[in-house]
């Protein structure tokens, strides 16, 4: 009997993940077909002059055994010391994040600290804690919209102190058109109350080391794992065993046409990267390119409705601007002069610049950068594909960003040494425009028996890098105990306890 072939779509961590469980689970050959040069999607990793620079930062942890226990099976744990010489090597980090707004450090979450009661002063203090209390005790019902979830969350004068401007600079739309499910997944539990009990704990108690994190919200999280060379080491590592196992990765090809039969996919084609068209046939697919795309390249053998609400899905795009310098300015109260503060990220709050976030590389690997001696930073910006900023040059875009960041103190433009800019399209997948249809699309490409939707482009949802590789590990589940169910798939990260529990 031949073997069958599975055809994957994109190498990030979904579409990889895919490859090496079937690999290594069943006798289906993968076949992986990736657009681009990189492997890991979002969570690639870019070399620019010996400097390494991530897209968006991705830190490795999970409530997910599963997924940890994938993780180490890939790369030991070590110190930084011990990495010197190991290329294969994930580092223990210490999480730190922070938001910058009104030119001072909040912690983030807020932590009920004195430092927190003196940048906001007394009494906008109160305020927020009043509106915490009405909205605790009067919550909006129902929830229609993530202004309403993140009110009843933190309460108004919170939301508008800190989550308003900042989403919607990040979503580029009002909050009040934002469907709540965008909060419900990448919020979760997290709240107020959440935050202060934390806080409380982690000042009443000795740290045991350990890094498990399945009792902790993930935006309390204090350490994570990550690798020496960035998080696209990883996936490089784990694309080369795929390939070594027998697996196929093809880059640098664009998946244009998708060949249906009644109920099942029969083949893909495209273009490769020297122009040649290319067809493969196979027996199951995976696809995490953006459901717009994968309906589009399906043909006019699609419902017109269906075809209607893909070609109305909507995504935010993303840039993050490589700024090589000399040194910082920003620096802790309780630090020592001349050392770099520790944050990992900080979220830019502040109204008067676009930056949306700022990224510090030296913090989250030492071995990302070139020159221990100067300071790595990616400034992200958020966008959509054609307007103003994306259309501006990589020289006006490095530009902006270093005026951006003197403006607000964090460096001085004297201080650049370089730069270089990165651009990822669809890199969030958006819950407005014809987001309130999707369950129409869902429901024909769930009908497709051999068609596996994964990762977070593939199924239109904000997952993590840990909710992608889960998807991908579910639909492998139910090809190799012949189950016909996708509900499961989508269940990863909706009913993340409830997977759990099945898991085990």
């Amino acid at each position: 009997m031949a073997k069958k072939t599975a055809i994957i779509i994109g190498a990030g961590p979904g579409g990889l993940t895919a490859a090496y469980e079937l690999l290594t689970r069943t006798e289906i050959h993968p076949v992986v077909l990736e657009r681009s040069r990189y492997m890991g999607g979002i969570a690639r990793t870019i070399e620019y002059k010996g400097n390494r620079l991530d897209l968006g930062g991705h830190r490795f942890y999970s409530k997910s055994d599963r997924v940890m226990q994938w993780w180490f099976s890939h790369m030991p744990v070590g110190t930084v010391e011990e990495a010197k010489d190991v290329d294969l090597r994930f580092l223990v980090r210490q999480r730190r994040s922070r938001i910058y707004f009104l030119r001072l450090f909040f912690d983030y979450p807020v932590q009920p600290t004195w430092e927190t009661l003196r940048n906001f002063g007394f009494w906008r203090a109160a305020k927020i804690a009043a509106s915490y209390l009405h909205s605790a005790l009067f919550p909006i019902h129902p929830t229609n919209n993530l202004e309403e979830f993140f009110i009843n969350r933190f309460g108004r004068e919170l939301y508008r102190t800190f989550f308003k401007s900042y989403t919607e600079k990040v979503w580029g739309v009002p909050c009040a058109q934002i469907r709540p499910e965008w909060g419900a997944q990448r919020i979760k539990k997290l709240s107020v109350a959440k935050a202060v009990a934390h806080f409380l704990r982690q000042n009443g108690k000795k740290k045991n080391g350990s890094i498990s994190h399945k009792d902790i919200e993930t935006s309390l999280i204090d350490e994570f794992l990550y690798p020496k060379l960035g998080s696209g080491q990883m996936w490089e590592e784990v694309a080369r065993k795929v390939v070594a196992a027998g697996g196929e990765i093809i880059s640098g090809f664009e998946v244009e046409g998708v060949e249906m039969q009644p109920g099942c996919v029969i083949a893909v084609s495209g273009k490769d990267d020297a122009g040649q068209h290319r067809q493969f046939a196979g027996d199951y697919f995976f696809s995490t390119t953006s459901v717009r795309e994968l309906v589009r390249a399906m043909g006019e053998g699609v419902p017109a409705e269906v075809r209607e609400v893909a070609a109305g899905l909507q995504y935010r795009d993303f840039i993050t601007v490589g700024l090589l310098v000399k040194k910082i300015k920003l620096r802790d109260p309780d630090g020592v002069s001349g050392q770099l503060i520790k944050d990992n990220w900080i979220y830019i709050h502040e109204k008067d610049v676009q930056m949306g976030r700022l990224q510090i590389f030296n913090n989250w690997s030492p071995y990302l950068v070139a020159d221990p001696a100067q300071v790595w930073l990616g400034v992200e910006y958020f966008c959509h594909q054609g307007d103003e900023l994306w259309r501006k040059t990589e020289q006006e875009l490095c530009k902006l960003a270093s005026e951006e960041l003197a403006h607000i103190g964090v460096i001085a433009k004297e201080d650049v040494v370089d730069a270089t800019v990165a651009r990822m399209p669809k890199a969030y997948p958006a819950y407005f425009g014809a987001y309130e249809r999707f369950g129409e699309v869902r429901k024909y490409l769930d009908g497709i028996e051999n068609l596996f939707l994964i990762g977070r482009n593939g199924m239109h949802k904000y997952n993590n890098m840990d909710h992608s590789m889960l998807t991908a590990m579910t639909a492998v589940d139910n090809i190799v105990h012949g189950l016909t169910t996708k509900e499961n798939i989508w269940e990863v990260n909706s009913e993340f306890e409830l997977l759990e529990t099945k898991a085990k």
